[in-house]
C-alpha cells in the first residue's frame, strides 16, 4: 500500500470529497463531468458514484457536510477507499480544495482503509489497489501527508494488537510487542513480569493476573527528544492493559465476553502514541506505562472481600474482581507520580459500562480537575472526530469508595454514577497531582462498524493525543 501526493490531474478512478457548499460548483463539474449532481447532497458520510462520460473511469463522490468541520473526512476517506479495494492499479483522490488538517484527515484514513482485519483466514479477500494518490498543490503537503500516514501506520498497529485473541495475545505478548516497537522506533522499554511485580511492590497488578497461567507485566517505555531544555514538558501517559477480563471470581455473562479481548484497548493506545512520538520526533518527554494482566478464574485468583496493597503503600477493600482495570491503573498512576516528574498524566481506559450508558458510542468519559486541560482535549476531540465529554469529579462522589477496613474499596457502595466513582477511585493513587486527565474509552474503542461484520477496535485516542500533543 502506498499513498503519496502529486500536483497533476491523473485520469484514473478519483474520489472527490465534497463539502455541502461546493456541490454543483466548478470544481464538483471539472472533475465529474457532469454540470450538476442533484441526488447527491454533501452530507457528512455520503458516498455517491458515477462514471465520468469522457474517460469513462468510476466517480466516487463523499460527503464532508459543512466545511467548517473537517473531522469526518479522514473516516469518509477511508470507506470510499475501503470499498473499491478491488479496482486496479492506483485511486486518485482530488484534494485541491482542502486545508492542510483536512488534507491530514484524508490521507490518514486513506492509509487506514487498507487495515486488514481477517488476521487468521485461510483465504484472503482480494484487493488490487496497490496506491492512492492524493492530487494537492498545498504548500508543504508531502509533510501534511506523511505524517496522517505515519498515524494510520501506528493506528493500526494499535488496532492488530486490540484485535487480537487472548489466547495469542497474553500480557508477555503484549510486554514482548513494546519491546520490539521501542527497538523499532527509537524508544527505551523496560519490563517487569510475574513475580518480579512483588519486588517492585506492585501488589495491585500481580493480584489481579495471579490467577491466570499467563502471569502480569509491567511495560515502562519511555521517549526523549534530541534536545531536552528547562522548557520541555515531560507527559505521562497510562493505559489500562487487561488482556482478557472474565471478570474474575465476580464472574462476567457468556453474552458478550467474547469482545472483552479488547480490555487492553488503552494500553494499545499509548503503545501507539510511544511509536508516533519517536517517528514524528515530538518536543515532549513522553513516558508510557501499561500495566498488564488477564484477569482469569483459578485457584489463585484474588477474591472478593481481599485487602490488597497497593504501590502507593495504601490497601484496598476487593467488593468486586470485575472492577480489575481501576486496580491496575491504581499501581501504574502510582507509579508514575513517585517515578518521574510529569506536567501532565493523562489514563486511558476501558474502564465502565457506566460512562458506555452516559455517553454512548460517540464520546469518551473525560474527568479532571484541571479545566485548561480539559478545554484543551475537548477541542482536540472536536477537531479529530475522537470527542471527550466531561463528567464530574466532585468530592460529594467520595464517601461512595470508602471501606471500613482498608483505605478504600474498588467498588462504590452506591449503584449509580458508576464511571464518576470509577475515577474518584482512581484519583486517590495521584497523589492529588494538579494535571491529570482520566478518560474512560469503554465506549468508543471497540465498536460496531459498518467496514466489518462484527465489533473491531477503532483506533480511538491517536488522533486525539497527537493533536493534543502537538498543538
Amino acid at each position: 500500500m502506498k499513498v503519496s501526493h502529486s500536483n497533476k490531474p491523473v485520469k484514473s478512478h478519483t474520489i472527490v470529497p465534497c463539502y455541502e457548499e461546493e456541490i454543483n460548483t466548478e470544481i464538483i463539474s471539472q472533475q465529474t463531468g457532469f454540470k450538476k449532481i442533484s441526488d447527491f447532497k454533501g452530507e457528512s458520510g455520503e458516498l455517491y458514484s458515477l462514471i465520468h462520460p469522457e474517460t469513462a473511469k468510476k466517480i466516487i463522490l463523499i460527503g464532508l457536510g459543512k466545511k467548517s468541520k473537517n473531522e469526518h473526512c479522514g473516516q469518509a476517506i477511508r470507506k470510499a477507499v475501503f470499498f473499491n479495494l478491488k479496482l486496479d492499479g492506483a485511486l486518485t483522490i482530488y484534494a485541491e480544495h482542502l486545508d492542510a488538517k483536512t488534507l491530514e484527515h484524508a490521507a490518514y484514513g486513506a492509509a487506514l482503509a487498507f487495515y486488514n482485519v481477517n488476521l487468521y483466514k485461510e483465504s484472503k479477500e482480494e484487493k488490487k489497489l496497490e496506491e492512492v494518490k492524493i492530487i494537492t498543490s498545498l504548500k508543504g503537503a508531502a509533510d501534511v501527508i506523511k505524517r496522517g500516514t505515519v498515524m494510520a501506520g501506528s493506528t493500526s498497529n494499535a488496532m492488530n494488537l486490540i484485535n487480537l485473541p487472548s489466547n495469542i495475545k497474553t500480557p508477555y505478548y503484549i510486554a514482548d510487542y513494546a519491546v520490539k516497537s521501542g527497538k523499532t522506533h527509537g524508544y527505551s522499554t523496560k519490563v517487569f513480569k510475574g513475580n518480579e511485580l512483588l519486588k517492585q511492590n506492585l501488589h495491585a497488578v500481580y493480584a489481579v493476573g495471579k490467577g491466570s497461567e499467563n502471569p502480569p507485566a509491567f511495560i515502562i517505555m519511555e521517549y526523549k527528544p534530541k534536545k531536552i531544555t528547562a522548557n520541555t514538558k515531560k507527559i505521562g501517559l497510562i493505559g489500562k492493559g487487561i488482556s482478557f477480563d472474565t471478570g474474575g471470581i465476580s464472574i462476567k455473562s457468556s453474552t458478550n465476553m467474547h469482545y472483552l479481548k479488547c480490555d487492553m484497548a488503552g494500553g494499545a493506545t499509548v503503545i501507539a502514541m510511544m511509536e508516533l512520538a519517536a517517528q514524528l520526533k515530538f518536543d515532549q518527554h513522553i513516558i508510557g506505562i501499561v500495566p498488564t494482566a488477564e484477569n482469569s478464574v483459578g485457584g489463585a485468583s484474588y477474591r472478593p472481600g481481599d485487602v490488597l496493597k497497593s504501590y502507593s503503600g495504601k490497601h484496598i477493600e476487593v467488593i468486586d474482581t470485575d472492577a480489575e482495570g481501576r486496580l491496575v491503573l491504581a499501581d501504574a498512576l502510582a507509579y508514575m507520580v513517585k517515578n518521574y516528574k510529569t506536567d501532565t498524566i493523562i489514563d486511558l481506559a476501558t474502564l465502565t459500562g457506566s460512562c458506555v450508558a452516559t455517553l454512548g458510542y460517540f464520546a469518551a468519559g473525560m474527568f479532571t480537575h484541571n479545566d485548561q486541560l480539559a478545554a484543551s482535549l475537548y477541542e482536540s476531540g472536536l477537531s479529530t472526530g475522537d470527542k471527550v465529554w466531561r463528567l464530574p469529579l466532585w468530592d460529594e462522589y467520595k464517601p461512595y469508595m470508602n471501606s471500613d477496613i482498608a483505605d478504600i474499596k474498588n467498588l462504590s457502595s452506591v449503584p449509580v454514577a458508576g464511571a464518576t466513582t470509577a475515577a474518584k477511585f482512581l484519583e486517590v493513587f495521584t497523589n492529588k497531582h494538579e494535571a491529570w486527565v482520566h478518560l474512560d474509552i469503554a465506549g468508543v474503542s471497540f465498536t460496531d462498524s459498518e467496514l466489518y461484520k462484527s465489533r473491531t477496535a477503532s483506533g480511538y485516542g491517536i488522533k486525539l493525543l497527537t493533536d493534543f500533543l502537538t498543538k
